[in-house]
């Protein structure tokens, strides 16, 4: 465990003998795919860290609808700010995959912020991109189309050649219905601008994932 805590930002400065300190407070645990790790509302008591695996954070209206907040990696971490405030989840944890994850107490967390500055400042940058993240998200949902807002996913996936600082997957294998939460859409609206853009060639749909041909060309779709 370790090993991964090295991987998560929130730990980068902390020297070897630290973080094997720290690992021996994180338990493990083994998420079969689809299973509910936590629901939006649930008490926070616990910060998770994905070793292996994907997780999706989404949250639901009171309508039912879902929405797709952020895909998370392995080397990344999630449910800090339940943990942070005292308050319950704001969102829900879903494993996309088979996945293992370390979960580390709310008692053995504040004592590491405590004691460590520097994981303070990560901490707080994290959370920064992902207030950001979220707001760009409102900001779409609320100014583009179906079609823009499909284009701007697809494009930050396929510009992200690597993993971000707080594991945000570049290229997850995704489902339609997968896509039309990322967006706030349906998955017949999903399917049809996908069309459009395959006529276009714009993209290349095969087995379940997207490929973007003409990155430059699907960005049009965006300031359209």
């Amino acid at each position: 465990m370790a090993s991964v805590l090295k991987e998560v930002p929130l730990f980068a400065e902390f020297s070897a003998n630290e973080l094997a300190d720290l690992a021996s407070f994180v338990r493990p645990r083994r998420y079969p795919r689809g299973s509910i790790i936590f629901h939006q509302g649930d008490p926070g008591t616990t910060l998770y860290l994905i070793e292996t695996g994907e997780v999706k954070l989404t949250v639901t209206a009171e309508s039912g609808k879902e929405v797709t907040l952020a895909l998370l990696g392995p080397g990344a971490f999630f449910g800090e700010l339940s943990l942070l405030d005292g308050g319950p989840r704001s969102a829900n944890a879903v494993a996309r995959v088979d996945s293992k994850l370390g979960v580390l107490d709310r008692e053995h967390l504040l004592r590491v912020l405590v004691e460590h500055p520097t994981a303070n400042a990560s901490l707080l940058s994290v959370v920064t991109r992902r207030l950001r993240r979220t707001t760009a998200q409102v900001h779409d949902a609320l100014f583009l189309d179906i079609a823009a807002r499909l284009a701007k996913v697809l494009l930050q996936f396929t510009e992200t050649k690597s993993q971000s600082p707080d594991g945000l997957l570049s290229s997850p294998k995704l489902t339609q219905e997968e896509l039309a939460e990322l967006v706030g859409g349906t998955r017949e609206s999903i399917n049809k601008c996908l069309g459009i853009f395959t006529r276009q060639g714009l993209v290349r749909c095969h087995r379940g994932m997207v490929t973007v041909l003409k990155p430059e060309e699907l960005r049009k779709h965006i300031s359209s």
